[in-house]
């Protein structure tokens, strides 16, 4: 639909639409960090099981990755706009549906199944086919940016979520996140235009005007051929078990049961949320650096690096005294390196891939990073269940990191950049 009213600010519009876009994302990656608030007090209302709540966090984040290759075909098929507000509506509607549940299946379906496809079309691939309608320059900055609000958004609204769960329970909780991803809607439907030209500009930077000639492919098609293309290379493989274990070792396991970790030590679910909240904060910081970094050192040094650093943190965690000085330690390292692994893992996809099948190429890679996310979203819940304590998942974790670690290094790099890669 063209979208015929004036808007401000010129070319620099294009910094109102990255707006809107990056709290969509802090929305959806908040949804899919909730279940982390809600598994000690669904546990304390209903009696079930550490594994039975791991495993709804575990399809809904599984979902959440699988969905967004497809998110893009149908981002073209129907519109960006389109696409955004039905995703905040299914969110909506799904979870609040959630606040009448009484059986396990019911927590499946609304925080697992339709919560997990909603928030699917809410993520990276989001970000990265509006900043390519948008920006010709700043490409880079603004994909960093809206990149690291993934896992902002996964961390930064849990002190506030785990207080209403410390005071009010699990219900408010429900009705919060669904508020917040319905107060989003009228957002979206008054500020964002389908592509700068339905509102007579330019994309930001850009000296010509756009190309407005959208193919009429099969998109699904494409998706699905290039995958198979990709397959065929080792490169591929690589990077998409090294994304895996990215997943595995952040939101599925620390996203996921770092604060229920915190209360088998005692330690109050809004302490362990804020310690999260500050891991959000050094993401930032730390996505940023790694994209600085990633433009003028060996990207395979740098995932070399990361994963081993995160997979030694992660099993020293357990054997730690739990203290607020050693956690608040912890949580600053680890909130620098996040996310970190993003910048270097597209650089490396662009080189192998090139730029026209580089996003979807990525786009398969961070499916396995979700995949990877919810395979340990339910192990850790598993083996708490089974074993009594979080020791295991989390050594376990460490040493898939370290493997990361070593599976870097073994990356072929092309002996040309992209052009676009460059500029960016």
């Amino acid at each position: 639909m063209t979208i015929a009213r004036p808007r401000p600010f010129g070319q620099k519009y294009a910094f109102v639409v990255a707006g809107v876009i990056f709290l969509a994302l802090l929305a959806a990656a908040g949804v899919r960090a909730a279940p982390g608030v809600l598994i000690i007090p669904l546990g304390k209302a209903f009696g079930w099981s550490r594994d039975t709540i791991s495993l709804s966090a575990a399809l809904g984040i599984f979902l959440y990755g699988m969905v967004g290759p497809f998110a893009a075909a149908l981002m073209q098929a129907v519109g960006v706009r389109r696409t955004l507000i039905g995703a905040l509506a299914l969110m909506a509607v799904s979870i609040s549906a959630s606040a009448w549940m009484t059986q396990p299946w019911h927590l499946m379906v609304s925080w697992g199944v339709f919560s997990g496809i909603g928030s699917g079309c809410v993520a990276i691939v989001l970000g990265a086919t509006v900043v390519n309608r948008w920006f010709v320059t700043h490409r880079g900055l603004m994909m960093g940016l809206l990149t690291a609000s993934t896992a902002t958004g996964t961390l930064a609204f849990l002190p506030a979520l785990a207080a209403i769960a410390e005071h009010g329970g699990w219900r408010p909780v429900v009705w919060t996140v669904a508020a917040g991803c319905a107060l989003l809607i009228p957002l979206a439907w008054w500020l964002l235009p389908e592509r700068p030209s339905d509102i007579g500009l330019r994309p930001y930077g850009a000296t010509e005007d756009e190309a407005d000639t959208a193919p009429r492919r099969n998109l699904l098609a494409i998706a699905l051929g290039t995958l198979a293309s990709a397959t065929k290379q080792r490169t591929f493989w690589f990077l998409f078990a090294t994304f895996f274990i990215c997943g595995f070792t952040t939101n599925g396991l620390i996203g996921t049961h770092f604060i229920a970790m915190c209360g088998d030590h005692g330690i109050p679910e809004v302490r362990a949320a804020g310690l999260l909240a500050m891991m959000g904060a050094f993401d930032l910081i730390g996505t940023t650096l790694s994209g600085w970094l990633t433009d003028r050192y060996d990207p395979r040094k740098l995932l070399f690096v990361y994963y081993g650093l995160r997979g030694l943190s992660l099993i020293w965690l357990p054997y730690s005294d739990f203290s607020l000085t050693s956690l608040s330690l912890f949580g600053m390292f680890y909130g620098l390196d996040w996310i970190a692994t993003v910048p270097p893992t597209l650089r490396l996809a662009s080189e192998a891939f090139g730029d026209r099948d580089a996003p979807v190429v990525f786009g398969w890679v961070a499916a396995g990073h979700q995949i990877g996310a919810a395979s340990a979203a339910f192990f850790a819940g598993a083996l708490r269940t089974q074993n009594g304590d979080y020791l295991q998942p989390f050594v376990i974790a460490g040493v898939t990191g370290l493997i990361a670690s070593g599976l870097a290094l073994m990356i072929r790099r092309r002996a040309y950049l992209q052009p676009a890669l460059q500029a960016g």
